[in-house]
C-alpha cells in the first residue's frame, strides 16, 4: 500500500546521505520533499504540517548538526516522529467478567463481516471461545455470509434471521453466550452506504443493550481521507475504542493509516492484509513505520512463520541443515509451508534490503514460479528426491514431461538446489563452532533455546 510513498522517501534520504555535514537549507529542502510525498500519499494536511514541524525542530537542532552521521540522524528522527503520529500500540480490552462483547461497526462494503470471522479466528488461537453474531439484517445475504464463514472455521454463529430487530438479536446473543460459556461475543452490526441518523440510532441501541468493552470501526484503507471523516463521525456518535484498517494489502496511497489516529485520537488495533481468514495483523506502529521507510519488518515475518510452520518439523529441518542432509523432499515441504505465509512479494517487503525487489516482481509471477518448482519435484520418484545426484539425462526428460516444464527448468532447479546445499553445509560447519548462535536462530522458528 505504501509503495509510492516508500520510494519517494527513500529517494529523499539517499540524496541526504550523499552529503557530509547538513546545513539548515539541506534539511529544509529534504523536508519540503517529504511534505510533498506525504500529501501525495493522501495524508491529512494538518497531520503533515504538524509532522514536518516536529521533525524540523529536531533536525535543525544540536541533535543533528553535531552528529557524526547527520543524514542517518534525520532518518532516525523521521522514523521516531512517524511512530508518534501512528500512535501507541493498543490491545483488545478483555478484562472483567466474560463474555467480553466486541461490537464491530462500519459502512457497507468495508469488509466488516469477513473481519468478524478473522477476529474470531485470531481470538480462538489465543485461547478464547468466541461467538459470532449475525446482526446485519439489512444487507442481502449478510446473515448467510457469516453463517458460511462460521461453518468454514468451525465457529459458532448466533443468528435469528432478518425479522428480529438487531438490538434484540445482540442482547439475546450475549445472554446465550453467558449460558454457553463463550468468552467473547463478536457483534457484526449493519452498515449503510453512507452515515445517517437511523443507522447511528440503531448502533446506540445495540451498545446500550450489550455494554461492549470494545467498539471497533472497520474502515476501508482504500477510501483515503474519507476514512478519516467516517472514523471521526462514528467516534462522535457511538464512542469508538479502536480502529481496524482493511485492504492494507491493496494499492491505496496509505494516507488514511497515517492520518486516522492523529485526527480522531482513536488507536488502530488491527490491519487486514488479505482476503483469507488468517490475513489479520495486530497493529504495531514501529513496524508499520519501518515498512513505510523501506526498513522492512522482520518481526512480523518471524511471527508469520511461527503461526504457519509446524514447530517439530521446523526443528527437524534445522537439524538436517546443520548436518548437510537437507534433500528435495525437505525442500518441497518448506515450499508448502512458505505458500501458507502469503504472497512472496509480501514476505520480501518485510525483509530489510529486499523490499526493492518487489517492484520487479509480480505476485502472480513469483507464486507461479513456486508452483513450477513444486511440480518438478512432484514429478520425481522418492529416490530421486532423496538423492538428486542420480538424476541423469533420461530421468530429466521424464521429469520435465511429467511436470509440463522443459529440461532446462529441471537443470536450473537442480543447479540452484546444489548451491543451496553447499551454503547450508557451510552454515552447518560454522554452527559446529558456534552452537549458541545456531540455537538462537532455530529458536526463532520454534526450536529450543
Amino acid at each position: 500500500m505504501f509503495e509510492n510513498l516508500t520510494d519517494k522517501l527513500q529517494g529523499v534520504f539517499s540524496r541526504l546521505s550523499t552529503r557530509g555535514k547538513l546545513s539548515e537549507a539541506d534539511v529544509d529542502v529534504a523536508l519540503r520533499e517529504v511534505r510533498l510525498a506525504l500529501l501525495e500519499a493522501d495524508v491529512n494536511f494538518k497531520v503533515v504540517k504538524d509532522f514536518i514541524q516536529r521533525v524540523r525542530e529536531r533536525a535543525v537542532g544540536v541533535e543533528v548538526m553535531k552528529s557524526l552521521t547527520p543524514a542517518q540522524q534525520v532518518i532516525k528522527i523521521v522514523h521516531e516522529e512517524l511512530i508518534a503520529t501512528l500512535g501507541e500500540p493498543a490491545r483488545l480490552n478483555l478484562s472483567g467478567p466474560s463474555p467480553h462483547v466486541i461490537m464491530l461497526v462500519g459502512l457497507q462494503g468495508s469488509g466488516k463481516t469477513t473481519m468478524a470471522a478473522k477476529l474470531a479466528l485470531s481470538l480462538r488461537k489465543s485461547g478464547q471461545r468466541p461467538l459470532l453474531v449475525a446482526a446485519d439484517t439489512y444487507r442481502p445475504a449478510a446473515v448467510t455470509q457469516l453463517e458460511v464463514l462460521g461453518r468454514q472455521l468451525d465457529m459458532p454463529v448466533h443468528s435469528e434471521g432478518t425479522k428480529v430487530p438487531p438490538p434484540q438479536i445482540c442482547a439475546n446473543a450475549v445472554k446465550h453466550a453467558r449460558e454457553a460459556a463463550h468468552s467473547v461475543v463478536l457483534l457484526d452490526t449493519a452498515g449503510r452506504l453512507h452515515i445517517n441518523d437511523e443507522m447511528m440510532a440503531e448502533l446506540e441501541k445495540v451498545k446500550a443493550r450489550t455494554d461492549p468493552q470494545e467498539v471497533l470501526l472497520v474502515v476501508d484503507a482504500m477510501t483515503g481521507q474519507d476514512a478519516v471523516r467516517v472514523a471521526d463521525d462514528f467516534n462522535k456518535r457511538v464512542g469508538l475504542t479502536g480502529l481496524i484498517l482493511t485492504k492494507v494489502d491493496g494499492d491505496a496511497r496509505g494516507g488514511a493509516a497515517i492520518s486516522v489516529r492523529a485526527v480522531t485520537g482513536v488507536p488502530i488495533k488491527f490491519l487486514g492484509v488479505g482476503e483469507k481468514t488468517d490475513a489479520l495483523e495486530v497493529f504495531h506502529p514501529d513496524r508499520l513505520a519501518g515498512r513505510i521507510l523501506g526498513m522492512g519488518d522482520v518481526l512480523s515475518a518471524i511471527e508469520k512463520a511461527q503461526q504457519v510452520m509446524d514447530q517439530d518439523q521446523a526443528m527437524k529441518m534445522g537439524q538436517k541443515m546443520v548436518k548437510g542432509e537437507f534433500d528435495l523432499e525437505d525442500f518441497r515441504a518448506q515450499l508448502q509451508q512458505l505458500k501458507k505465509m502469503g504472497p512472496l512479494t509480501q514476505l520480501l517487503d518485510m525483509i530489510p534490503g529486499l523490499s526493492g525487489m518487489t517492484k520487479q516482481l509480480s505476485p502472480d509471477v513469483t507464486d507461479q514460479q513456486l508452483k513450477v518448482i513444486e511440480a518438478i519435484i512432484n514429478s520425481m520418484t522418492p529416490e530421486e528426491r532423496h538423492s538428486p545426484r542420480i538424476i541423469n539425462a533420461s530421468r530429466k526428460r521424464r521429469i520435465s514431461r511429467g511436470s509440463g516444464t522443459s529440461v532446462q527448468d529441471v537443470n536450473e532447479l537442480l543447479s540452484q538446489f546444489r548451491q543451496m546445499q553447499k551454503m547450508m553445509k557451510q552454515f552447518g560447519d560454522v554452527g559446529k563452532h558456534g552452537r549458541g548462535r545456531m540455537r538462537g536462530l532455530l529458536s526463532m522458528f520454534g526450536g529450543p533455546q
